[in-house]
């Protein structure tokens, strides 16, 4: 009896329909049964575990009763009618909560879903002992009927994908999850098939409109049925389809996926259908009861976007990649909560030295993240997620103003330096950005000229003429502008004419190969001199030699920064290199040692 119930209860609730709004297709029903039984009262009430709970109810103020000693229970668990003629006669109801508020008489005929568990009741109650009559009892049951009817059909609705009329990703994973019960330990293959990329599925809606669309996915489901024996097909995304082979092996599930591939991505066999899909299909194998339908769908899913990233057609899950994918998603989400809460992130500086006076006039400010469960995490790691996410605007907020506020320190104690900071593209997009800049210094009490905002050639270029205009109001602010790790971006001289940039810093990619290679020595010496005559102030990145530091020198290069002169400083430890520099500074020295 508790392994039925426990189903029962299942059941219901994966119906998704307790505790949903009031629906005038239930209230109908309703409404017919009282008119039938001509008494005040009747009601569509759901057996949950605890209580009886109305969908739809007709002279009834309370959405819910407790289920201790309701009729309504009893038809639920019996999944059959019952009728009391007075319930102050019934042994079992005479003192129930229905008895003891004035009903007398009750009716009710059971909810029951196509596997034969009950859900409910659709019952009527009266003031007065009565009798019903066949003729009620069938009206009543009929009506049932019709309820269950009801919501069966809200319960697919949510459950069928209305363009292509497949079961949908819900109602896949329900399967799963009933098929993990059924068969557990059990080795399947899910399989993902994904016949757009983003970008194409944009540019045919664009380009073709919604009817096209119509035509490949249904040219395109006609060939993955044709592939498939008796596996059910479901649509889970908008071009994205998912079904489980029941086969173990792998060679089986290929040859199913290859068919599928071929027939979706072949050749437009009419003159109207001018699109062929480019389809990508993933294979996760799964062991039934190991992993949650939802993990099975993403593992497949995700295997199909490893194959489209490489540009293979088919891909087999990778723990190994969908661990990186994950730690990525856990990054993000450890990151936002770290800003949230002012934990775990912090500033380091890398001093930057004047080549001709030996003298530190700068330093580059560089974000560091610890987090308590991934330790010290590489900005390489965490910072091109980022720049990818709305996570850039809170980094940034977060960077400049923990920048400005130690610049602010700094010359409370005598040290004036220009701090630079790294900014992104995603930067560039917000349009008060240059506002907010400039606000933070003004409530720091700071002069334009004690930041500089560092950014790259790409990153001014892939927003065009937006992002020109926040470059210009912070130029116009007094702000200087570095264009950061030239040389390995898209270096146009027409950008470069059309930046209002101070600074350029040479890529530290560059450094390594000074004095080794003749032609890297022109190439850096050639870019001096370019930036000169177009009016910037050089500075070289990654400076880890003497011999490149004097070759630099020798060059006319402006500044230097790099393991030769420092690592990246906390900010107490600044202070003390930064005295200590101070202090071992000679009139005119050839070079600092770190």
């Amino acid at each position: 009896m508790a392994q039925s119930e426990a189903a029962r209860i299942e059941a219901l609730r994966n119906l998704g329909i307790l505790d949903t709004a009031p629906s005038e297709s239930f209230d109908r029903i309703t409404r017919m049964a009282a008119r039938i039984f001509d008494l005040p009262v009747a009601a569509v009430s759901l057996t949950d575990s605890d209580r009886q709970w109305f969908k739809s109810r007709v002279g009834v103020d309370h959405w819910e009763l407790p289920r201790e000693k309701a009729p309504c229970a009893e038809v639920a668990e019996n999944a059959e009618v019952v009728l009391i003629q007075d319930l102050l006669k019934s042994e079992n109801y005479h003192d129930s909560p229905l008895g003891k508020s004035g009903v007398r008489f009750y009716a009710g005929a059971p909810l029951v879903t196509r596997e034969g568990h009950g859900l409910g009741a659709l019952c009527v109650v009266g003031p007065s002992p009565r009798s019903a009559t066949d003729e009620e009892i069938s009206a009543l049951k009929d009506l049932a009927a019709m309820v269950m009817s009801q919501i069966e059909m809200q319960h697919a609705f949510g459950r069928i994908d209305p363009e292509s009329g497949l079961p949908n990703r819900h109602q896949f994973f329900e399967d799963l999850e009933d098929l993990a019960r059924d068969h557990a330990g059990e080795w399947r293959h899910a399989v993902v098939v994904d016949l757009l990329s983003g970008d194409d599925l944009t540019n045919l809606l664009r380009v073709a409109g919604p009817s096209a669309l119509e035509n490949l996915t249904a040219r395109s489901l006609r060939a993955i049925r044709a592939a498939l024996s008796s596996a059910k097909l479901y649509a889970v995304g908008q071009t994205q389809y998912a079904f489980v082979v029941e086969s173990a092996e792998i060679g089986d599930v290929l040859a199913i996926v290859a068919q599928i591939r071929d027939e979706t991505a072949g050749r437009a066999d009419t003159i109207d259908a001018a699109f062929t899909a480019n389809t990508t299909i993933g294979v996760a194998p799964v062991e039934l009861g190991k992993v949650s339908a939802r993990d099975v769908l993403r593992m497949a899913s995700g295997a199909s976007h490893d194959a489209r990233d490489a540009g293979e057609a088919i891909g087999l899950y990778s723990r190994s990649l969908d661990d990186a994918h994950r730690r990525r998603f856990s990054m993000l989400e450890k990151l936002r909560r770290a800003l949230v809460e002012n934990a775990g992130l912090s500033l380091h500086f890398q001093p930057r030295v004047d080549l001709r006076s030996g003298g530190c006039i700068g330093a580059e400010a560089l974000l560091r993240w610890t987090d308590p469960e991934l330790g010290s995490v590489s900005p390489a790691e965490f910072i091109p997620l980022v720049e990818k996410t709305t996570l850039a605007r809170s980094v940034t907020e977060w960077v400049v103003a923990a920048a400005v506020a130690q610049v602010a320190g700094w010359r409370a104690l005598g040290i004036d330096l220009v701090v630079s900071l790294n900014i992104s593209a995603a930067n560039l997009v917000e349009v008060d950005f240059a506002d907010r800049l400039i606000a933070e210094l003004e409530k720091a009490s700071l002069p334009s000229s004690a930041i500089e905002i560092e950014l790259t050639e790409s990153a001014v270029i892939a927003n065009g003429a937006s992002g020109f205009a926040q470059l210009d109001q912070i130029a116009a602010a007094g702000i200087r502008i570095a264009i950061d790790d030239f040389g390995t971006g898209y270096s146009s001289l027409s950008y470069l004419e059309r930046l209002p940039a101070d600074v350029m810093k040479i890529d530290r990619s560059f450094m390594a190969n000074i004095g080794r290679d003749a032609r890297t020595d022109t190439l850096v010496g050639t870019m001096i001199t370019l930036a000169h005559d177009l009016g910037y102030r050089v500075v070289a990145e990654g400076v880890e030699t003497i011999e490149v530091y004097d070759f630099l020198a020798e060059k006319g290069c402006d500044e230097v920064q790099g393991y030769l002169i420092a690592r990246p400083l906390t900010p107490s430890a600044f202070v003390d290199w930064f005295k200590d520099a101070e202090s071992r500074l000679e009139p005119e020295p050839a070079r600092l040692s770190a």
